[in-house]
């Protein structure tokens, strides 16, 4: 994985996976593996699934044409709630996109050491060894 700031603000962690070594054939059960992953988890809790492709393509607006398909899957860690702001932090959420060849997989990074290990994990477990 790859750590680096997007837009001059934004921490995220990126991994291109080759279509070859995914362990997965295309977005949607790449979605349901993160999925299974997070109804498993003691602590995290399943929001849903956002079809960013699908939404961008209704509105008319701007896809780069690498791009075949992009989904987002949405949940949250929250085991504390010390103030109204941390709410700003949450919930989490893992992009994935469909590149063609490969497949791009993205999280934005999380305030605790432990949960981005934990979704390092999960990204990880996508690739075929």
């Amino acid at each position: 994985m790859k750590q680096t700031v997007l837009m001059e603000k934004y921490p995220i962690y990126t991994i291109q996976i080759n279509k070859q070594e995914s362990l997965y054939a295309d977005v949607d059960q790449i979605i349901g593996y993160f999925k299974e992953k997070i109804e498993a988890d003691p602590v995290a809790a399943y929001i849903g699934e956002f079809d960013h492709y699908g939404h961008t393509e209704t509105l008319g607006g701007e896809i780069n044409p690498d791009i075949n398909a992009a989904k987002i899957v949405i949940f949250c860690f929250g085991q504390k709630l010390p103030n109204p702001q941390i709410m700003a932090a949450r919930p989490r959420s893992i992009g994935v996109a469909d590149m063609g060849g490969h497949f791009t997989v993205s999280f934005l990074e999380a305030p605790m050491e432990a949960i981005n290990a934990t979704l390092q994990s999960w990204v990880k477990g996508l690739i075929r060894h």
